[in-house]
C-alpha cells in the first residue's frame, strides 16, 4: 500500500518494506501518493444504469487505489457450518439474498463493457466480475476487494465465528469462491478458477457485532489473515484484508480495535449516518459533519473527528484509518423553518431513492439553495420544508486535508454509483493524494 539515492538506502527501504508486509501491517502514509482512495461498487448498481465503463473514462479513476465490490453473503449449511455460497439468485428476504447472475453470469454488450468487448455464451467469466477484471487490466495498480456481509447480510457471522472449526470453514469457503475463483456453474458461466485473479483481498463487513461477539470478531479477522497469508505463499502474492467498521462508541465497544487492526491493512471507518430520518420527528442534524457543533440538540454529538479520535485512543495506528464519506444525502420533510431547518422538528422522512435518503447525483441536479456550516463543516439545503444534509466537493476536499494533516490512511466512499456524471465527489476524494 505504501510505497533513495544510494544503494545502501535503497536496500534499507526494501528491507523495511518487506518486514512490514510479513508482519501483516500497512506501512504508514509518508507521501501524497501513499494515501488510499477508494469506493464501494455495488453489484446491483448495474440495474440502475451504472457501468464501470463510466468510472474508467472519468478523471477520478486515475487517483483511485482500490474498489470494494459489495456484497457477498454467508449462509448456514446442512452440516451446521456457515459458508460463502453462490451459483443462483435468491430473493433478498431475511438477510438471505444472493445475486450470482449479476456477479458473473450477466452478459455485458460491447457498448457497455469496460474494454469494449461483448460477453459471449460459455465464457468462464461474465457479469460484474468480468467488468472488474477488465478494469484491472486497464489499471494494473488498482486493487479490488470483495466485501462479505453488509448491513443486511451480516446475520450469520456471529454463528459462523463462534468456534475455531466454524471460523476455518467459513474463511476457507470464501477464499475458495472469490480468491481461488472456483464458481459454481450458472447459465454456462463459472467453473474452477473462473474468477481467479479478480480480487486482491477481502473486506469484512460484519457491521453489527453484539456484546457476545467481541472476541470472536477478532478471531475471525485473524483467521482471515492467516488463510490469506497461506494462499499468498502458494501464489506469491500478498492479499489485502480490510474491514468496514462503524465509528460510533456503541458499536466499537463490542470489538477490540487495537487487536484486530494488527491483522488488517486498513479500516474503512464508516464516519457517516450520524443523523437520519429513522428519527422521523427529528430534530434534523448533520449526517457526516467533520466536527461536532456545540449548538446541536444531540445530547451526544457525533462527527468524523470524534470517531477518528475514538479509534486512535483505542490503539489503532493512524495510517490504518481510512475515513468514509457518503455519496448520498439524509433528509426530512415537514421541517420547521427556523435556522433554515437545522436542528428543527420534522414530520417524517424526505422522499428519495429510499425513505430519508437521496443520491448526490439527484440532489446536485436540483441545484437547491444551500449553505455551509463553518463549525460542523457540513453542507445542507432547506427548501419547501425539506432538509437535506450531505457532502459536496468542498466538504470532501476539507476531509482530504484533515486526513493529510493527521496522517491517516486515506478516504473511501459509499457508493460509487451515487456520484454525479462528472464524478465530482470522487475527484474531490483524490485531492488527498495531492502534494502539499
Amino acid at each position: 500500500m505504501r510505497m533513495s539515492s544510494s544503494i545502501r538506502f535503497r536496500r534499507l527501504s526494501i528491507f523495511c518494506a518487506a518486514t512490514l508486509l510479513v508482519a501483516g501491517a500497512a506501512p504508514a502514509a509518508t507521501s501524497a501518493n501513499d494515501y488510499q482512495v477508494g469506493s464501494y461498487y455495488t453489484g446491483w448498481s448495474v440495474d440502475k444504469g451504472f457501468r464501470l465503463k463510466q468510472f474508467d473514462r472519468s478523471p477520478a479513476a486515475d487517483g483511485f487505489t482500490f474498489l470494494v465490490y459489495a456484497f457477498e453473503n454467508v449462509y448456514p449449511m446442512p452440516d451446521g457450518s456457515h459458508r460463502c455460497d453462490s451459483g443462483r439468485d435468491v430473493p433478498d428476504r431475511d438477510g438471505a439474498g444472493m445475486r450470482a447472475t449479476l456477479d458473473y453470469a450477466r452478459r455485458f454488450g460491447a457498448d457497455e463493457s469496460v474494454d469494449g468487448s461483448a460477453d459471449q455464451p460459455g465464457q468462464p467469466l461474465a457479469g460484474n466480475f468480468h467488468q472488474l477484471a477488465q478494469l484491472k487490466a486497464r489499471r494494473p495498480n488498482l486493487k479490488v476487494l470483495v466485501a462479505l456481509g453488509g448491513g443486511e447480510w451480516s446475520r450469520w457471522f456471529a454463528q459462523g465465528a463462534a468456534t475455531e472449526k466454524g471460523r476455518r470453514a467459513l474463511v476457507s469457503s470464501c477464499i475458495d469462491l472469490y480468491l481461488r475463483g472456483n464458481l459454481p456453474r450458472l447459465d454456462g458461466h463459472g467453473g474452477p478458477g473462473a474468477a481467479a485473479g479478480v480480487f486482491d483481498g477481502i473486506d469484512l463487513d460484519w457491521e453489527h457485532p453484539g456484546p457476545a461477539d467481541k472476541g470472536n470478531f477478532t478471531l475471525l479477522v485473524q483467521e482471515l489473515r492467516r488463510q490469506l497469508d497461506a494462499l499468498g505463499k502458494e501464489t506469491g502474492k500478498r492479499y489485502l484484508l480490510t474491514a468496514a467498521v462503524n465509528s460510533t462508541d456503541e458499536k466499537m465497544r463490542h470489538t477490540e480495535p487495537a487487536v484486530y487492526s494488527r491483522s488488517l491493512d486498513w479500516i474503512n471507518l464508516m464516519t457517516y449516518d450520524f443523523n437520519g430520518a429513522w428519527k422521523a420527528q427529528g430534530p434534523t442534524g448533520f449526517q457526516s459533519n467533520l466536527y461536532p457543533d456545540p449548538a446541536s440538540k444531540d445530547a451526544s454529538p457525533r462527527s468524523v473527528d470524534t470517531g477518528v479520535k475514538r479509534f486512535l485512543a483505542a490503539g489503532v495506528p493512524p495510517e490504518k484509518i481510512v475515513v468514509g464519506v457518503p455519496f448520498y444525502a439524509r433528509g426530512w420533510r415537514g421541517v420547521a423553518p427556523a435556522n433554515n431547518g437545522l436542528y428543527q422538528p420534522a414530520q417524517g422522512a424526505a422522499r428519495g431513492f429510499e425513505e430519508g435518503a437521496e443520491e448526490y447525483a439527484r440532489i446536485a441536479a436540483r441545484k437547491l439553495p444551500g449553505q455551509y456550516h463553518p463549525v460542523a463543516r457540513q453542507w445542507w439545503t432547506y427548501a419547501d420544508g425539506t432538509f437535506w444534509t450531505y457532502d459536496d466537493p468542498r466538504v470532501i476536499e476539507e476531509k482530504a486535508g484533515y486526513v493529510r494533516t493527521r496522517r491517516l490512511g486515506g478516504l473511501m466512499s459509499w457508493a460509487l454509483d451515487q456520484d454525479d456524471a462528472a464524478f465530482s465527489l470522487s475527484r474531490a476524494m483524490t485531492t488527498v493524494r495531492r502534494a502539499p
